[in-house]
């Protein structure tokens, strides 16, 4: 057997162009979705991604501001800036890039963003949200994880998902998803004994703990659906958390790394900032 390969560059182009025609209708009817981010300092790797971001903002026809400060940016000023955003009625999404600088406490920054505008889905009301399955905005790489199996055809319902990462960002609200999906879901993490007892009964196992090639081609199903989120940079080179080469060999689906649950993060975020816009659109009509 060689797995199928789940090829995210594809679908998170195929799910761009959906993105980018509801866009082209909300302008049509007055509305330019419009996301703004917040960078501060100089860490190349957040440089980086807010770049792709402006990318795939630009190509889906989304308004893209970013506000870039320096490392010297304190924490008051920083809340002061969200707080104009959130009454900015031309703002549909807020992002703040993380990691931020060690002298600004993340969490108090986070919960200054309007949960209404929270498109990476980090305010605590989102997340109260997903857990009872209300209408909230969800982290964007579980959500691309969910997108990825539904659009390949992978069936989630009555299958066991095991999670190995326990994560706020992904392995919490991914096992939430699936759970709202109906999958028997399963948490692994680093004090689970006999991890691969676990695994090898996955039907879907998505493995998200940014540890290189922990998962080997023993701990996984015949036929199962291998999710690999890690994202590590070894020798130069960007490898995951599962041993790729030999689980394609006996999965029955896979993703690789890069090129797998990379592309989806950042189309969710459009997706998320389109649905702000929406939703905020909404409100406004009802007012």
């Amino acid at each position: 057997m060689t797995a199928n390969l789940i090829d995210g560059k594809e679908i998170a182009k195929t799910t761009r162009s959906r993105i980018k025609e509801e866009v082209e209708q909300l302008i049509e009817q007055g509305t330019t979705p419009s996301l703004t981010v917040i960078l501060i300092g100089d860490d190349p790797a957040s440089h980086s991604y807010v770049k792709g971001k402006e990318r795939a903002c630009e190509q889906a026809g989304i308004t893209s501001v970013v506000k870039r400060h320096p490392e010297s940016y304190t924490e008051a000023e920083l809340v002061e800036e969200i707080r104009t955003l959130n009454e900015d009625s031309s703002v549909h999404g807020i992002l703040v890039q993380l990691p931020l600088p060690k002298h600004i406490d993340e969490t108090v920054v986070l919960d200054e963003i309007s949960p209404h505008k929270d498109v990476d889905g980090f305010h605590p009301e989102n997340v109260g949200q997903l857990l009872s399955g209300g209408e909230g905005f969800v982290p964007c790489t579980p959500l691309g994880i969910i997108e990825m199996l539904k659009l390949t055809g992978v069936e989630i319902e009555g299958k066991h998902a095991v999670i190995v990462g326990r994560s706020n960002l992904v392995g919490k609200p991914v096992g939430q998803l699936l759970l709202n999906e109906n999958a028997t879901v399963t948490y692994c993490h680093s004090k689970t004994k006999d991890l691969y007892k676990h695994t090898r009964d996955a039907d879907i196992l998505i493995a998200a703990v940014g540890r290189p090639q922990m998962i080997g081609v023993e701990g996984i199903k015949p036929g199962a659906c291998v999710i690999d989120v890690g994202v590590n940079r070894v020798d130069g080179k960007l490898i995951g958390d599962v041993q790729f080469d030999e689980a394609k060999e006996i999965a029955g689906w896979i993703t690789p790394v890069p090129g797998g649950v990379g592309p989806m993060t950042i189309t969710m975020l459009l997706h998320n900032t389109v649905l702000a816009a929406k939703r905020l659109g909404r409100c406004n009509d009802r007012t």
